[in-house]
């Protein structure tokens, strides 16, 4: 999803509120119970990002459906974004509120191509391994391609480790082609 500079901003706001008070842990948890409920309503989306309706009335529901589900921080946030008329991208500034808490706290995310689902046991090795190798706590999600016929590929921001079978038989191929036009 892309995230706008404002959102990153409110986020930004969000987590220093949350440090001064030293509820950054608690915070988060209500971040993800917002981003849960924003996520598994399409209707709740639609209806925050709708121009027509007025932002007394999004202001309202949204008192409805979160005063008593977050702590009073967030609360208090999330009625401050409704006002300045900025719920419409709460779903942004959740998001990018989850991004700022993983630099604050050493979190990095990993995604892991396989050709088969890891079972739990291997899992938590690579999870391991990569945590050793980068000293940061690792976030692990596997992405299932049969097509990599085997090993593995693992994606970290911008750096590709690619271990798969389907790539080494690309190079091998690559080898033998460059070979046959000398």
């Amino acid at each position: 999803m892309l995230v706008s500079k404002a959102a990153h901003r409110y986020a930004t706001a969000l987590l220093e509120l949350a440090k001064e008070n030293d509820v950054v842990e608690q915070t988060l948890k209500d971040v993800f119970f917002i981003k849960a409920t924003i996520e598994s309503s399409r209707d709740l989306l639609v209806f925050l990002r709708s121009p027509v309706i007025k932002p007394d009335k999004k202001v309202a529901a949204l008192e409805a459906i979160f005063a008593d589900q977050v702590s009073e921080l967030v609360h208090r946030y999330i009625t401050l974004i409704a006002r300045k008329n900025r719920q419409n991208m709460l779903d942004e500034i959740v998001t990018a509120f989850v991004d700022k808490y993983n630099d604050y706290a050493g979190i990095i995310s990993a995604e892991v191509f396989v050709a088969k689902e890891l079972d739990d046991k291997q899992l938590a090795e690579v999870q391991q391994k990569l945590e050793k190798i980068t000293d940061k706590k690792v976030n692990v999600s596997t992405v299932v391609q049969e097509d990599l016929i085997g090993g593995m590929a693992i994606k970290i921001d911008d750096t590709v480790i690619n271990g798969t079978v389907k790539h080494k038989l690309e190079q091998l191929e690559d080898v033998f082609l460059s070979s046959a036009r000398e």
